[in-house]
């Protein structure tokens, strides 16, 4: 029972995804597709394509964002392997660029979330910063029991994303410059808490 409720979710989250690719292909020939040519790109029903997002505005808002959305190889290429702090923060450095550079469309998808049906089995979003965390930490696993690891890639990707920018320059009214030195060091601070007591950070 337990594997047929994850197969579903995953399944769900790929045709999520698969409806994200096929607007950024439409849109990079570039089209203003409507959500029936996006249904059709992803081979799925125009129906299915409602059930995820409420609106065509909505699916390409975040397709936008998708294109923008930074890539683990390009991000860690050359990055050592033996420094899980900087590869983090080279990941941070690339999530943050992208926020800054698409700030309203990001707003604008945290608006659609918050405004999906309650009990909704769908995905609300797509979960881009946790590859690109798990990729920066892929070298230095052994440093974490795995446990740990795991309750270290979730409370990084708190630190790392749109929601933590906006609480910095929202709530805490914090210039970009002093938002990046904050988040600099909460990323240090969580590897080395995260730890082993005999692994080098």
């Amino acid at each position: 029972m337990a594997g047929e409720t994850s197969d579903r979710h995953n399944q769900k989250r790929r045709t999520r995804k698969d409806l994200l690719q096929a607007a950024s292909r439409l849109m990079k020939q570039g089209r203003k597709p409507d959500l029936e040519q996006i249904a059709e790109e992803a081979m799925v029903s125009r129906a299915t394509a409602y059930r995820y997002f409420p609106g065509v505005e909505a699916l390409l808002v975040e397709a936008s964002l998708d294109m923008a959305a930074p890539v683990a190889e390009d991000v860690l290429r050359d990055a050592s392997p033996d420094d899980p702090v900087a590869r983090l923060q080279r990941v941070d450095t690339a999530m943050h660029d992208m926020i800054v550079a698409n700030e309203a469309q990001l707003r604008m998808m945290l608006v659609h979330t918050l405004q999906r049906d309650e009990g909704s089995e769908l995905p609300p979003r797509q979960n881009r910063r946790t590859p690109l965390i798990e990729a920066a930490l892929a070298p230095a696993r052994d440093r974490f029991r795995p446990a740990d690891l795991r309750m270290l890639t979730r409370a990084l990707a708190l630190v790392i994303g749109t929601e933590s920018l906006i609480v910095f320059k929202d709530v805490l009214q914090l210039d970009d410059a002093e938002a990046r030195k904050v988040k600099r060091w909460a990323i240090r601070a969580l590897v080395q808490a995260a730890s082993k007591p005999d692994a080098a950070t």
